[in-house]
């Protein structure tokens, strides 16, 4: 149990671009491959295919598709960075700022203006990775009574995390690529892949190797005392008492 906590603690987003020198191993993929078969789903409707994507030119034409920056998620972004250490160690929630362009870190943002500045507009390249993995269900495939099939998209959540806990037992980066399943991207994304309703796209995955000498990357959760509640809501537990 210590290690899966351990694997669990250290799981972390790789938000970097990964050595293109050092292919994911066949034996770490199989890995990651049976760690999703095996993830629960409800009532058992396995509801997901993974496409494995290592082909040089696939992934330069994923790489040219424009993904273009919502500018909702840079606005409603903004309240949860933090800009520096212990402001995020105080607030035990969100991310660091400094991971995003200065133009992102302002609650004002607006595309309109960042034209002219091709380094901080919402267009990006797609980092690279030796190795993407599309994982696609159909919404059909729900559970008995489950419509809206909230189920399933637990379900692939479980998958993710067994995906994800796998890839860092391996020592293996692992950042979801949200942009890729965006409305207006997964078409193109369909197109180059060769899937089509009722298939979507559930999450994309980059896993590769990270770099050596990385950025310092801060990992804060909230204390159980913040959100467990006993007996019921608004019950705390409470606290020890003062061995003085």
């Amino acid at each position: 149990m210590k290690g899966l906590l351990e694997l669990i603690t250290r799981r972390r987003s790789a938000r970097m671009p990964f050595d293109p020198d050092r292919p994911v191993s066949p034996e770490a993929l199989a890995a990651i491959i049976e760690a999703a078969r095996w993830a629960p789903t409800a009532h058992n409707m396995q509801n997901f295919e993974i496409v494995v994507v290592d082909d040089p030119q696939t992934l330069s034409a994923l790489g040219n598709i424009d993904r273009d920056v919502s500018e909702v998620f840079v606005r409603e972004n903004y309240p949860w960075l933090s800009f520096s250490e212990e402001e995020l160690q105080n607030r035990k929630r969100g991310i660091m700022g400094t991971m995003f362009p200065r133009s992102w870190q302002r609650p004002d943002f607006r595309l309109s203006d960042q034209e002219g500045e091709p380094d901080e507009t919402g267009s990006r390249p797609l980092q690279s990775a030796p190795l993407f993995l599309f994982v696609l269900y159909d919404s059909s495939l729900r559970a008995p009574a489950s419509e809206g099939d909230f189920l399933g998209i637990m379900s692939l959540g479980c998958v993710m995390e067994n995906m994800w806990l796998t890839a860092e037992s391996h020592g293996l980066g692992f950042h979801v690529v949200s942009s890729l399943a965006s409305p207006k991207v997964e078409p193109q994304v369909g197109a180059i892949l060769g899937f089509q309703s009722p298939w979507t796209i559930g999450f994309v995955v980059r896993l590769g190797h990270r770099p050596k000498g990385g950025r310092p990357y801060v990992r804060v959760r909230r204390d159980p005392a913040d959100f467990v509640h006993h007996n019921h809501f608004g019950g705390k537990e409470p606290k020890p008492a003062d061995p003085r």
